[in-house]
């Protein structure tokens, strides 16, 4: 299965960092964010992997090269403005192939890569979901059983880890499209599966949160 790790977002919210940097590459224990993923993937054998990018892009391709020093294949998918979420996958698709491919936040930080199986035949697409963090109480989607809905009570929160099927995205146009909505329609036709994601995870989206885990990662106590 390849892999498309996502890296093109602007990272607002991590500036004065991200002003010199793109977000994936704000180190946390002296490695870059992104670096923890390649060298997870690694470990796991998969060797094939694509990296969208937008902003200050050039440094993700000079920082990483062709992936030769983790083992693994990394080709780059560049976006002259950035895509969205829904818009980087289906321009990087011709990268990715015509079978279901694993997408990974580039700015999520996990302690272990999920249980990664292959995509049941009649699905489009599975989510892995986490218990919500103090800055998004009310989650996104729903767990009922293996089944993901846009409906309930009892919403987790989306971890940016997700196998898509290219069928997925057939009907979309091209140019920046959200990928949420294409989710939601596919959960609404039975098509979403999941499973509840239960290791470590942060969404390092502020300097309050890189902190966090840098002092995690670190052994500091807080």
């Amino acid at each position: 299965m390849k892999v498309m790790i996502l890296a093109a977002g602007r990272g607002e919210r991590l500036r004065p960092l991200t002003d010199s940097l793109p977000k994936p590459l704000v180190e946390v224990a002296g490695k870059p964010l992104i670096v923890y993923h390649i060298e997870k993937l690694a470990a796991a054998g998969f060797n094939e992997i694509v990296i969208n990018h937008a902003w200050l892009g050039h440094k993700l391709v000079e920082t990483l090269g062709d992936g030769s020093q983790w083992q693994v294949s990394i080709q780059y998918s560049e976006e002259t403005s950035a895509l969205e979420t829904g818009g980087g996958i289906k321009q990087a698709l011709s990268l990715l192939g015509d079978e279901p491919f694993l997408v990974i936040n580039g700015d999520i930080f996990i302690d272990e890569l999920p249980a990664i199986a292959a995509l049941e035949s009649h699905k489009l697409a599975h989510l892995w979901l986490v218990d919500n963090p103090q800055q998004h109480p009310n989650g996104d989607f729903s767990l009922h059983g293996s089944q993901v809905s846009d409906v309930g009570s009892d919403k987790l929160t989306f971890s940016g880890m997700g196998v898509y099927h290219p069928q997925l995205f057939k009907e979309t146009p091209a140019g920046a499209f959200a990928l949420a909505p294409l989710l939601r329609e596919a959960m609404a036709n039975g098509l979403v599966s999941g499973s509840h994601y239960n290791h470590y995870w942060c969404d390092v989206g502020t300097i309050e949160r890189l902190t966090q885990i840098e002092a995690r990662e670190t052994g500091k106590v807080r």
